[in-house]
């Protein structure tokens, strides 16, 4: 028979086991909260998203609102262009619209003013020409510097069947054609005596070039709205560097007869 003395030894072995066990596993469960535990977890958590992940999750008011109207205008310059291509709604005045297209190039209007300065035999025409031709040049290298800076591409549905063009016609914004005839509206209204119908012809030619732009498919909307902008500061900066006998006696004394 066993003595107690062994029956409580046995008993105390047994609960110190129990005891130990219990440490053991309270142990285990706290390692996690361990402070190097807790460091990782709280670094994981703390990891800041990429900047251009956190701009898609947050947009701004702003961001959304651009991308709003571009996408409005990306698919009403689309729905008009009506004259992109020969299976277009109105493809058969796709021809009629091309010649307005040359109207308004700037190719034209130089050789033109540059003839017409040639054989002018008036001082006052000599001006009014000479100032034309740098109202001209100066649209050609703003139009060229704001695209070759915007490097907007051309609409889809455009075909690059252009009559003349130089390396940054390829991009879209803004239309130079737009620009030019703002300017030379502006111009023409201001320094030449035209009768009331005529007047109008003039508006109404700028109004249908700019227009063309669209129908054939050529810019977006936004593109025009920003070349007639453009063209109307430009006449501005002409009339503020208008070129006279007293202020460029030089070229006037290289066109006179």
């Amino acid at each position: 028979m066993p003595s107690p003395r062994s029956s409580r030894e046995r008993r105390a072995g047994g609960s110190g086991g129990r005891l130990e066990f219990l440490s053991l596993s309270q142990r285990g469960s706290a390692a996690p909260d361990s402070p190097s535990r807790r460091k990782e977890s709280s670094g994981a958590a703390a990891a800041p998203l990429p900047e251009e992940d956190c701009m898609k999750l947050n947009p701004s008011f702003v961001g959304i609102a651009l991308s709003s109207l571009l996408a409005i205008d990306l698919w009403a310059s689309k729905r008009l262009g009506v004259c992109a291509g020969e299976g277009s709604a109105w493809g058969s005045a796709r021809p009629l619209m091309k010649v307005v297209e040359v109207s308004g190039h700037g190719i034209p209007w130089l050789l033109g003013t540059f003839y017409g300065l040639c054989q002018s035999d008036s001082s006052a025409a000599r001006e009014v020409l000479l100032n034309l031709l740098f109202a001209l040049l100066l649209d050609l290298v703003m139009v060229a510097v704001v695209k070759g800076l915007v490097k907007r591409p051309r609409p889809t549905h455009n075909k690059m069947d252009m009559f003349v063009t130089i390396s940054v016609d390829k991009y879209s914004f803004p239309s130079g054609h737009a620009t030019r005839a703002a300017l030379v509206c502006r111009f023409i209204l201001r320094h030449l005596v035209l009768a009331v119908p005529l007047r109008v012809l003039v508006v109404l030619w700028a109004l249908i070039v700019s227009i063309s732009r669209v129908m054939l498919g050529r810019h977006n909307m936004t593109d025009v709205l920003f070349g007639l902008l453009l063209g109307y500061a430009l006449y501005g900066v002409v009339e503020h560097c208008w070129l006279s006998p007293a202020t460029a006696p030089a070229l006037f004394a290289l066109w006179s007869h």
